[in-house]
Order: C-alpha cells, then sequence, then structure tokens
C-alpha cells in the first residue's frame, strides 16, 4: 500500500475503535486494521458497560468527546446505578447491552468518519528506523506507512483457549490468534509476559424455568451514559435480569472436573483476574461458601441467548453442562457454547511513557489489555488516551495527560506505567485518592473543556455543559436565599422522620439533612417549582448536580485542598536530571526501580511500589528543596 498514514491503529476492539475515532476527529489521516470487519467492537465476555468505577471512566470518555457512552446508552437493554445506598462519589453507572446493536453502532459511527480508512488483515510486525516506528508489516506481505502507529491488540498475541484438556488457538472462539508481533516487539528489548482471562457459557433461554428464578429489573430513572443524552431516554427495548445460587450439590459436580482443569493440572500457568476468578477457582478459594450467586443476562433485546455471569470456567465441558443442570432453573439447560479460558500475551507497561507511548520505540503505543488490562472500559479509555497523543505529537503540539485528581483515566495510566502489573488490573473506586472529585455525576465539569481545548469535544458538548453550570449555580442561590418556616416544611420532615424546625431556617440547611432530597421539596416551594419546570428534559440531571454540591460542598474543598498540595510534588520534573546510581543514601530497590521507571516527576515516583518517603526526602534534597 502506497498510501502514507498520520496514525495507524491496530486491532477494532474497544481500545482500537476509541483510538482510531479519537485520531480521525482530531484531524489526522488514520488507518485501521482489524482481523474481521463483522467484529468491530465485539463485547468478547459479558454484554455489559460500566459498574463499579468502570461507569465513571465510560462518562469521562464521553465528556472529552469519545463515543463510549453514546454507543453505550444507543444499545442498553438494562440500566442500574450501583452503590445507590452509598455516597456519591460510589454511585456507578452499569448498562446491560444488546451485544449485536454495540457492535453495529460503532461500526456505523466509524465508518461515518471521513479520515478513517480500513484494511481487513493481521498484522505481523512493526518497521522501525533508528528507534522510531515507520508502519507495519501484515499478514498479506502488505507494508503499510505511518507517523505513529497504536497498537491494541487484546487476547489476540498468542492467544491458546482451555476447556479441560481441549486446546485451541485463537484469540476468541473461532477467531483466529495473532502471531509473530510478540516475538517482533521482543527483538526491539520490549519485556512481555502470559496474562489469563476467562468467560463463561451461553444458555439458550428458552429452556430455562425463569420462575425458578429470582428476577432483577433495571432501575426506574434511567441515567444516559453520555452527557448528549437526557434522563430516562431509552432506544431498545428494556429487559430483565435473573438471580440463580448454586448449592453444594453443584459444586460436588464441579468438583469432579478439577483434575482435568487446565487451571490446577499445571497447563495454564499464567495469571488470572483476582477479583472475576472462574467457577473452580471460588470453590477452591472459598472452600465453606456453600452457594454462589449467578447472574443470567440477556445478551440482546430479542435474543434467546443468555450469559451467566459468575460461571466463567475452564472445565471439560460435559463437566460444566452437567454441573448446570443441577442448579434450581436449569434443569433441563441446553447451551450454545460452554465456557473458556484463554491465555495470551501482555507487555509490562512500565516501558510506557504517561502518554501510553513506548520508551523503546518512538511513535509507537500500546492500549488495552496489551498493557496487562482487563475490560472494556479500561481499554476503551486507554486507546483514547493514546490517540489524543499520538495526534499532538505528530504535529508538534504539547502531551495531554490527566492527572489522578482530574479523572479516572488518569489513575488508570498512572497506575500502569508507575506501578506496573502482577494480575490483570481492573478499576476500582478504591484506587483513586480523591473520588470526591472524581464522581461520575461531574465527568462533564472536569473534562468536557479540556476535550474541546484539544478539539476532541464538539462545541455542541461546551453548550450543554455551560447550559448546566448555569442552572445548577441558580438553583443552589435558590436554596441558600429561600427561607424555611417551620409550617411548611414540618409535615415533610415528619414524614421523612427528620427532626421538625422549631424556626425558619434557609432552605440550604435543610437539604443537608441526609433524609432530605430536592425533590421531597418541589411541590411546597412554588419558586422552586417553576425554576425546575423551566429546565425541561435536563430538569433531574441538574437537581442531582445541584443536590450533591449542597450536601457535600465541605468535603469536597478539602479534598480539593488536599489535592492541590500533593500537585506541587507533580511540578517537580526530575527525568534525566538526576543519576540514581550516585545517590547512595537512596535504598537499593528504590535504586533498582527509579532506574527502571525512569519517572517524569516526584509525584510519579512517589507511586513507585519499593520507593519510601525517605527515599523522596533524599531526592528533593538533591534537587535543593
Amino acid at each position: 500500500m502506497t498510501e502514507k498514514y498520520d496514525i495507524i491503529v491496530v486491532g477494532a476492539g474497544h481500545a482500537g475503535c476509541e483510538a482510531a475515532a479519537a485520531a480521525a476527529n482530531l484531524g489526522s489521516r488514520t488507518l485501521l486494521i482489524t482481523l474481521d470487519m463483522n467484529k468491530i467492537a465485539q463485547m468478547s465476555c459479558n454484554p455489559s458497560m460500566g459498574g463499579v468505577a468502570k461507569g465513571q471512566i465510560v462518562k469521562e470518555i464521553d465528556a472529552l468527546g469519545g463515543y463510549s457512552g453514546i454507543i453505550t446508552d444507543r444499545s442498553m437493554i438494562q440500566f442500574r446505578m450501583l452503590n445507590m445506598s452509598k455516597g456519591p462519589a460510589m454511585w456507578s453507572p452499569r448498562a446491560q447491552c444488546d451485544r449485536a446493536v454495540f457492535s453495529a453502532e460503532w461500526r456505523k459511527t466509524l465508518e461515518s468518519l471521513p479520515n478513517l480508512d480500513f484494511w481487513q488483515d493481521s498484522v505481523n510486525a512493526i518497521c522501525v528506523e533508528n528507534n522510531k516506528v515507520t508502519g507495519v508489516i501484515t499478514e498479506l506481505g502488505v507494508t503499510i506507512k505511518a507517523k505513529s502507529v497504536i497498537l491494541t491488540t487484546g487476547t489476540f498475541l498468542n492467544g491458546l483457549m482451555h476447556i479441560g484438556h481441549t486446546q485451541l488457538q485463537g484469540g476468541r472462539m473461532s477467531e483466529a490468534a495473532v502471531y509473530g508481533l510478540t516475538e517482533n516487539l521482543a527483538q526491539f528489548g520490549f519485556t512481555y509476559d502470559r496474562m489469563k482471562t476467562g468467560t463463561p457459557v451461553r444458555i439458550d433461554g428458552r429452556t430455562v424455568y425463569f420462575s425458578k428464578l429470582q428476577k432483577q429489573d433495571g432501575d426506574e430513572l434511567i441515567m444516559p451514559f453520555s452527557f448528549l443524552h437526557n434522563y430516562n431516554q431509552t432506544f431498545l427495548k428494556q429487559r430483565s435480569c435473573y438471580i440463580a445460587y448454586t448449592d453444594e450439590e453443584v459444586h460436588q459436580s464441579l468438583r469432579t472436573g478439577l483434575e482435568d482443569s487446565p487451571l490446577y493440572d499445571g497447563t495454564i500457568k499464567s495469571i488470572g483476574p483476582r477479583y472475576c476468578p472462574s467457577i473452580e477457582t471460588k470453590l477452591v478459594t472459598f472452600p465453606d461458601k456453600d452457594r454462589h450467586q449467578l447472574f443470567l443476562e440477556p445478551e440482546g433485546e430479542s435474543t434467546i441467548e443468555y450469559y451467566l455471569n459468575g460461571f466463567s470456567s475452564s472445565l471439560p465441558w460435559k463437566v460444566q453442562f452437567d454441573s448446570l443442570r443441577k442448579i434450581e432453573g436449569f434443569e433441563n439447560v441446553k447451551i450454545f457454547r460452554p465456557g473458556y479460558a484463554i491465555e495470551y500475551d501482555f507487555f509490562h507497561p512500565t516501558q510506557l511513557n504517561s502518554t501510553l507511548e513506548t520508551k523503546l520505540v518512538e511513535n509507537l503505543y500500546f492500549a488495552g489489555q496489551i498493557n496487562g488490562t482487563t475490560g472494556y472500559e479500561e481499554a476503551a479509555a486507554q486507546g483514547l488516551m493514546a490517540a489524543i497523543n499520538a495526534h499532538l505529537k505528530n504535529n508538534d503540539k504539547p502531551e495531554f495527560l490527566l492527572t489522578r485528581d482530574q479523572a479516572y483515566i488518569g489513575v488508570l495510566i498512572d497506575d500502569l506505567v508507575t506501578k506496573g502489573v502482577d494480575e490483570p488490573y481492573r478499576m476500582f473506586t478504591s484506587r483513586a485518592e480523591f473520588r470526591i472529585l472524581l464522581r461520575q455525576d461531574n465527568a462533564d465539569v472536569r473534562l468536557t473543556e479540556l476535550g474541546c481545548n484539544i478539539g476532541l469535544a464538539s462545541k455542541e458538548r461546551l453548550k450543554i455543559l455551560e447550559n448546566k453550570l448555569q442552572h445548577r449555580d441558580e438553583l443552589i442561590s435558590l436554596f441558600n436565599k429561600q427561607s424555611c418556616p417551620p409550617d411548611k416544611i414540618n409535615p415533610i420532615l415528619q414524614k421523612l422522620q427528620s427532626a421538625e424546625l422549631k424556626q425558619s431556617v434557609k432552605l440550604s440547611s435543610i437539604i443537608l439533612r441526609p433524609q432530605v432530597k430536592v425533590n421531597d421539596l418541589i411541590d411546597i416551594f412554588p419558586k422552586l417549582s417553576k425554576l425546575i419546570s423551566s429546565y425541561g428534559d435536563k430538569a433531574q440531571e441538574i437537581i442531582d448536580a445541584a443536590e450533591i454540591l449542597l450536601k457535600y460542598s465541605g468535603y469536597i474543598e478539602r479534598e480539593k485542598l488536599i489535592a492541590d498540595k500533593l500537585k506541587r510534588l507533580e511540578n517537580i520534573i526530575i527525568r534525566d536530571k538526576i543519576n540514581y546510581n550516585e545517590l547512595k543514601s537512596l535504598s537499593t530497590e528504590a535504586r533498582q526501580k527509579l532506574i527502571k521507571i525512569n519517572p517524569k516527576t516526584i509525584g510519579q515516583a512517589s507511586r513507585i511500589s519499593g520507593v519510601s518517603p525517605s527515599d523522596i526526602s533524599v531526592l528533593l534534597v538533591f534537587l535543593g528543596r
């Protein structure tokens, strides 16, 4: 192919799709190379988006101008906001999606972008001159030139699937693996290892006794992932999920296959995800548990195919099948395919800069499971950030980084490049020091202006945000001005089991009470009712934004203050300024880690495992601080 591109994206999974879209929308001439045009943005495992901390990431991608939130909304068949019993810092949106619609919507979106071309092929090698990537070589023997290359290879690098003693080569069921690329990258000095993940059995819903299962409907209030959409705006028919349980009889049946499990006979030596274990791992890790919860989730709006969340397995197919039929509700169940485990190559992410550009080869970027992460959301975020930085670097513009107090995406990338991984990395709210700042409701407030400044988020998004902030602030102002007499508010307080008033107070004082919500007060204050009704379809979103600030402003300000103090360390650049071998006061472990990772700032150095506060003090003294 004689045509030269600005950016080549290898792989059309979640990372590749966001990368290709971002690069093209920013103005780069982009080529997306994929093994199969019909498997774009395939939901390889669970057909869902979001979840704890993952939902925040999807909303951050959307706020920056990515597409994951829009396409999640368009393919959503059930919505739930998780952790609603906790504070808003923990609220996490999750959507069950139609697998086929999700993929089709992504393809339609990508095909609409004028700067994006496609090539169906496998990449076996990268072209490098003077430690700088110049293109790729495909399995068809085609050399394609580019200024930058983004590798988003998912589970395809030397992928090997396991079902009992049966081994199948491939990156997903019925899809070929990619060979040669790992070995090619190793020639340039990259270190790699193996990881393992898995997926559950797929079930024929016509053979399930749903009356024996516990029905789980979605939330009545559907909150969109995209800030371009309104609350309760749906595109597909909503469906129910169901809860089932294993019992001791099921466990005994599963145990008969443990000696044939590749996880326990020594066949699989790589590390699997701790937070999404196989059913056989649950039996071994929690031998005293007499049952495990399973979620039966539909694969689409109208399909009979169901996904059994919690029953990931690499046991022989017959053991899986026989054990399933011992679960209440599944006595006569039929399956479309058994669960399987898959091993694949990944590259240690400490070999990356914070832009996701590799340290060894200039203009080469890694994103997604190639970096040791697990999950569609983490992958999509990396693809977006890699493409932004590839485009900016190609055009001699400053790099685009998100800090740990700006976004979960910032936490994710900083964890990867600073700490590395020893198991598949999954995002949790507990990984973020500033989760009160990083809420799902304010992703647009944090990031949309930044996305607009680099040319990715649209002016339409910025206008929507400006309107939201204006309405939010005028609602807060009303609460701070509106007097609240006892005779008007006490009947409501009594109903909500909150202490009654003896004298008038401002409405903002009442909303501080945990039992009281803004929606409880609308009908009794005409000014409030009139103002909120003027917000139309955005009313509930504005109410939520104002209520969170009213209730938690003290906590939010305190966390901002802490974040600002720590930011000073992020501004002290140390890369290429210190010869760590000369600093004898450093511990041996700290010296080795600092040399290996070569952190950019004191802040990043302080988060490296094995670098102690006293080591940081040594560095600050050396720098004269």
